[in-house]
């Protein structure tokens, strides 16, 4: 997709990956966290993995995964990128990096202007951050967003996304608001908790290309 780059995450099914991929979807992103209604098991997410088309990357999300079980994560997986969606620090990413030559993102949350500053510290550790929403019930996928006024005349000290509460309806003004070269979505395609709607799918593509 020419311009802003669009995430799907939480994928689940082959139907809603082939919906995400034909609407333009520049990254699919498998769950393997159990308390999310996305959760898939590593077994599952590579099965949904291995029908991602080359020219999509694929993201593996991971919550504070313990060294083996990421290790079997990558094995399982084979994954574009694995993004970090805990606490883990720039040395846990940077080691990974290095050891599997994977691309590592990882998500912040957004509560004021000062978690900005703390995006510095993953320059050279992190590929890519992705700006959340503060953590409520879930570490994300919680469909709500964080003020996006609070992005106004930063600068990204590197490559960077928005997440958190982004729609249809709303993903064009915030791209338009922000500049995010990047944006990511889960329930905000979805009908209910964990069920991807590939009519939301499409229409959050299209009005991200729209912006």
């Amino acid at each position: 997709m020419a311009g802003t780059l669009v995430k799907i995450c939480g994928i689940t099914t082959s139907e809603t990956l082939a919906a995400a991929v034909g609407a333009g979807a520049s990254h699919v992103g498998f769950v393997h966290f159990a308390k999310s209604p996305r959760h898939l098991s590593l077994a599952d997410a590579g099965r949904l993995r291995a029908l991602v088309p080359v020219h999509v990357k694929a993201v593996l999300l991971l919550v504070n995964a313990d060294p083996s079980t990421l290790a079997e994560a990558v094995r399982e997986v084979h994954p574009d990128i694995v993004q970090f969606h805990g606490s883990e620090t720039p040395d846990t990413l940077a080691r990974f990096r290095a050891e599997t030559f994977i691309e590592a993102w990882r998500a912040l949350a957004v509560r004021d202007s000062a978690a900005l500053a703390e995006v510095a510290q993953f320059r050279g550790a992190a590929d890519r951050v992705l700006l959340d929403a503060p953590a409520t019930a879930l570490p994300g996928g919680n469909g709500t967003a964080f003020d996006w006024s609070l992005l106004a005349g930063w600068q990204a000290p590197l490559p960077w996304g928005l997440a958190g509460g982004l729609t249809p309806a709303n993903v064009a003004d915030a791209i338009r608001l922000t500049g995010a070269p990047l944006v990511d979505t889960s329930s905000g395609v979805e009908r209910g908790p964990g069920i991807k709607d590939v009519d939301k799918i499409a229409a959050f593509c299209k009005a991200a290309r729209s912006a």
